[in-house]
């Protein structure tokens, strides 16, 4: 079905009509804030069985209108997930959905130099691969027979050149050219099944820029974007007539001519932000004797941040202690974890890590809260805005039990 920037031919509006019914359960990814938020609660509106919902972080009930927050809690389950880093055999749990929608993203207005490696990949993964590999997961229920409904946010930033948003944009336009081809694909093998690329530009309201969500704000745009998604149109631009038919038509005559307007205006009006939004964690030690004490740590510390630097110690002279594992083999080790995003030499101190990777997070051990050293360093982090986050040890093997095993080995 041939849509262009959302406005369906005639002749197949009636087609698109008769076949919107009420949905009887689908799966929001992103459903817990934002457009995903507005939504689920229009869902709910329509009397939807069940919604599933993805996010990184539970909905804030206050963000639910009082009079459906009973049905909300009745109708609605949640389900962690970190599309940075997603394990989507948990999409197995949901293949009894009718529709899927994803919202979920993430950007600034920063530009491209002021990016870090980690925020690259991450605006990469989040905005444009997590969306193509959750639809792969659906797509033989895409691509048959059964209805199913499918609509993804996209951004404007896909379609038109938006300096400031260099990565997030590529990433969108990607997302944009995939969702183009596959209902071009759909379409050219007799299945009548589609995916809604919905390509708003700003939208107030939301907490895409660290703002609090106001959802009668985005209740319109919520409800339109399912009227869109049902009719299985491909494409909808919001406030295409008011505004992006003019910046699509001046983009695509002069394209360097519009971007460099398009900077000039955002650097005038929009809020650059310097601090990048995801959140670094870093943490050093030994790792000597690799064992599920050390893997519980990295766990826990992959669950505090989004992208995890590990420091490792040449040796465990800094302790007093001999290493048994040479350091290169440690560094591997530690490296293979799949928690671990990134694997350095340590620092002679974590404030110097600090001052290399500007991190927001420092975890380390219960037992070194109160010492001089971290004193000084809690000192040193006020005016950073670094968290230094101590973990209690656990319960299990350690490295100090494993020496002393292999010291009474040695001398025996």
């Amino acid at each position: 079905m041939l849509c262009i920037y959302g406005k369906l031919r005639s002749n197949e509006q009636g087609n698109c009509n008769s076949r919107m019914r009420k949905m009887s359960k689908a799966l929001v990814v992103g459903g817990s804030s934002g457009i995903g938020l507005a939504v689920v609660i229009e869902l709910l509106n329509r009397h939807t069985e069940h919604i599933y919902i993805l996010d990184k972080s539970v909905p804030c009930l206050e963000d639910i209108p009082e009079e459906i927050r009973d049905q909300y809690q009745l109708n609605t389950s949640f389900t962690r997930i970190d599309l940075n880093d997603a394990d989507f055999s948990v999409l197995e749990e949901f293949v009894d959905v009718d529709t899927l929608i994803i919202t979920a993203g993430f950007g600034r207005i920063a530009l491209f130099e002021d990016l870090s490696e980690c925020e690259i990949k991450n605006l990469i993964n989040v905005n444009e691969l997590a969306t193509i590999q959750i639809i792969r997961f659906f797509y033989p229920i895409i691509k048959s027979e059964r209805e199913f409904y499918c609509a993804t946010l996209v951004s404007i930033c896909g379609h038109i050149v938006s300096p400031f948003f260099s990565v997030y944009g590529a990433a969108k336009a990607g997302l944009a050219m995939f969702i183009e081809n596959v209902n071009t694909e759909l379409a050219a093998n007799g299945f009548s099944n589609r995916i809604l690329d919905c390509s708003p530009g700003t939208v107030k309201g939301t907490a895409f820029r660290g703002e609090r969500n106001q959802i009668p704000i985005i209740t319109d745009l919520a409800n339109e974007i399912l009227v869109r998604m049902y009719k299985k149109e491909t494409l909808f631009i919001p406030q295409y007539d008011e505004i992006f038919k003019d910046v699509i038509e001046r983009y695509r005559a002069n394209p360097m001519e519009y971007g460099l307007y398009s900077y000039e205006y955002k650097q005038k009006f929009s809020r650059i932000s310097n601090k990048h939004q995801v959140v670094v964690g870093y943490l050093s030690g030994t790792f000597d004797l690799f064992h599920i004490g050390h893997l519980n740590l990295l766990r826990r510390a992959k669950a505090e941040c989004d992208y995890l630097i590990v420091g490792v110690h040449e040796s465990g002279a800094w302790k007093a202690k001999e290493t048994f594992i040479p350091f290169e083999e440690r560094m591997s080790i530690v490296g293979s974890i799949k928690y671990v995003d990134r694997v350095v030499k340590s620092f002679v101190e974590d404030s110097d890590a600090w001052e290399e990777f500007h991190y927001d997070r420092l975890f380390v051990g219960s037992d070194y809260k109160g010492t001089e050293r971290f004193e000084r360093y809690e000192r040193y982090f006020e005016d950073k805005d670094v968290r230094i986050i101590y973990f209690p040890y656990t319960q299990g093997t350690s490295s100090t039990q494993m020496r002393e095993v292999l010291d009474k080995s040695v001398k025996m």
